[in-house]
């Protein structure tokens, strides 16, 4: 079952069950996958991976708006925001674990032979597919450890 199948049959179910919380985000998620299908000059079906990017970025806005709330002394619109950016996540890969992630950086080295800086996009590349294979990694955490273990 793809994921939006599963958002979907979800969506039921939680209509079913009155969840007025669970429904409501479940349909903003569908909702940002139709437009990420219809985005463009032609529209098209989205791949799985497609949808759990869309699905990532929807966590990454949540995340965000809850700190901006957090700041401007909202607590509960940030406690709404971060229980929706939670349930999101529940249809993503795992993240990597921190060492998990340092052995995708390493392995990503030797394999591209990197000595410096300078190779730092073909490290990024190499890390990136291997993180792929095994899980959900932000963008900024892995380019933070690359250009650490580049320089040290």
């Amino acid at each position: 079952m793809s994921t939006l199948e599963q958002l979907t049959a979800d969506l039921t179910t939680s209509m079913k069950a009155r969840d007025a919380f669970r429904t409501n985000t479940l349909r903003q998620m569908i909702g940002a996958v139709r437009a990420a299908e219809k985005s463009g000059k032609v529209a098209r079906e989205l791949t799985d991976e497609q949808v759990q990017a869309v699905l990532a970025g929807e966590v990454k806005k949540r995340r965000e708006s809850a700190e901006i709330y957090t700041g401007a002394g909202a607590t509960d619109r940030a406690e709404n925001e971060t229980a929706e950016a939670d349930l999101i996540e529940t249809y993503l890969p795992k993240a990597l674990t921190s060492e998990q992630l340092d052995q995708v950086v390493a392995e990503a080295i030797a394999e591209t032979g990197a000595t410096g800086m300078k190779d730092m996009g073909a490290v990024m590349k190499a890390a990136n597919a291997r993180a792929a294979e095994v899980g959900r990694v932000d963008g900024k955490e892995l380019s933070g450890r690359v250009r650490a273990a580049l320089a040290g």
